[in-house]
């Protein structure tokens, strides 16, 4: 990955800056979100610990996750686009894990698929809201389905498609990159008029949610997050099991935005047969 190429897109209001939103979370990361952001892994994976087994995680961001499947004994191997996300990683690593040979960090990109071959394949990939930011969610979701081993897991979160409103907010997120002086006036014409009050109260508050994360800088997230795609679930079943993929858990958005989250099984390799 060319740090320069993700720069360029940046000043160019392709991309948002993931990296620097993490950074400033990363201030407030207490004890307490790491816990609940371990705990919510362990209950969606369905296991009580990772002990022995190697995990991917896929665009690591503010490296929370990275280091609760760490937490929970994984050989974690992470890497992220932004090289701010990929220095925030760093920084996890450093405060919990200093010179750790199990916890991999490195730069690389989903749409990149000799990277992503030499990566190897892993037990668990885990990818929550980043393959949808790519540029090319498909061809990023074909990728990374193939760094799964036989009868391992990937557990992954894209945005919900809403018919009229996924084409807002992709002419939302687009202004707010490419014009920096509209994003106070569009971040609050948006929380007042297109978010419930609870969401408004959410990210004024500085709360946690189930993960760990923050409502706040989740807010900025989804506010900046581009590009961006969506994706019907259906949509997303249907190409997985072209992968020998089986579904093993579903969250979905309700219909409004937000991400459904998938927990998929790849199947075990079929014996080979003698003469084949």
């Amino acid at each position: 990955m060319s740090t320069n190429t993700h720069q360029q897109e940046v000043e160019s209001g392709q991309r948002y800056e993931f990296g620097d939103n993490w950074a400033r979370y990363l201030r407030h990361l207490t004890d307490e979100r790491i816990e609940l952001a371990t705990e919510s892994l362990r209950e969606k994976l369905g296991t009580p610990s990772l002990e022995g087994k190697s995990f991917l995680d896929v665009g690591s961001g503010s490296g929370l996750f990275s280091l609760a499947a760490r937490r929970l004994g994984a050989n974690v191997t992470s890497f992220d686009y932004d090289p701010a996300s990929v220095a925030c990683t760093l920084e996890l690593k450093r405060r919990h894990f200093t010179d750790d040979p199990n916890w991999r960090i490195q730069a690389g990109s989903a749409l990149d698929a000799q990277y992503l071959i030499s990566l190897g394949r892993f037990d668990i990939v885990y990818s929550w809201g980043v393959l949808h930011h790519t540029g090319d969610m498909w061809r990023a979701i074909d990728l990374v389905a193939e760094t799964v081993a036989y009868g391992g897991q990937l557990y992954i979160a894209l945005y919900n498609h809403q018919p009229y409103f996924s084409r807002y907010w992709f002419h939302t997120k687009r202004l707010y990159n490419k014009y920096r002086f509209l994003r106070p006036a569009l971040a609050l014409f948006n929380a007042v008029f297109m978010m419930s009050p609870g969401i408004i109260k959410r990210t004024i508050l500085p709360r946690k949610d189930s993960r760990g994360m923050s409502y706040w800088y989740d807010f900025l997230d989804w506010m900046g997050g581009y590009p961006f795609e969506t994706s019907k679930p259906e949509e997303v079943l249907h190409v997985l099991r072209q992968h020998g993929f089986e579904l093993e858990a579903l969250k979905t958005a309700g219909g409004g935005h937000g991400c459904n989250e998938f927990v998929f099984r790849r199947t075990p390799k079929p014996p080979l047969h003698n003469g084949e």
